[in-house]
């Protein structure tokens, strides 16, 4: 999948996208939260993944954060060392600041953005009431 393909969002799952880096402190201190959801709705009709914005020189220590937070999930390294095209291939819109979170439908209809922490229980609210997941299945 290419990263501009993310916000398309061609499945019929609910995807809930996270930017982050390892040297980023708000990102691991949000990342558990994240891993937390991913399980909570992962049998739904619900999609998390992570691309991480660290240079791609340091593959070992992304990997090594992924499996220490037990992230089973679609995990990407943007391969190029330059924001700018990272910002314009997840989010024109998105002002290049870390963390950066993105929830959006099938079809591509951002449901939410934000640059910065994450609350994680308006996130799972959110999650929860969309019409692709609901409170029951």
């Amino acid at each position: 999948m290419q990263k501009k393909d993310l916000l398309q969002n061609k499945s019929d799952k609910l995807r809930l996208i996270n930017v982050w880096a390892t040297w980023c402190g708000p990102c691991v201190t949000e990342f558990p939260s994240f891993i937390e959801m991913n399980r909570m709705f992962r049998n739904r009709d619900f999609e998390f993944l992570t691309v991480s914005a660290d240079n791609p020189a340091n593959k070992e220590k992304v990997l090594k954060f992924l499996k220490k937070n037990q992230a089973s999930v679609n995990n990407y390294l943007f391969s190029v060392d330059d924001k700018y095209k990272l910002i314009e291939a997840i989010d024109p819109k998105w002002q290049g600041a870390l963390p950066y979170t993105v929830l959006v439908e099938p079809g591509g209809k951002i449901v939410y953005a934000k640059q910065g922490i994450i609350d994680p229980i308006e996130m799972k609210k959110l999650i929860v009431e969309n019409h692709l997941i609901g409170r029951y299945y």
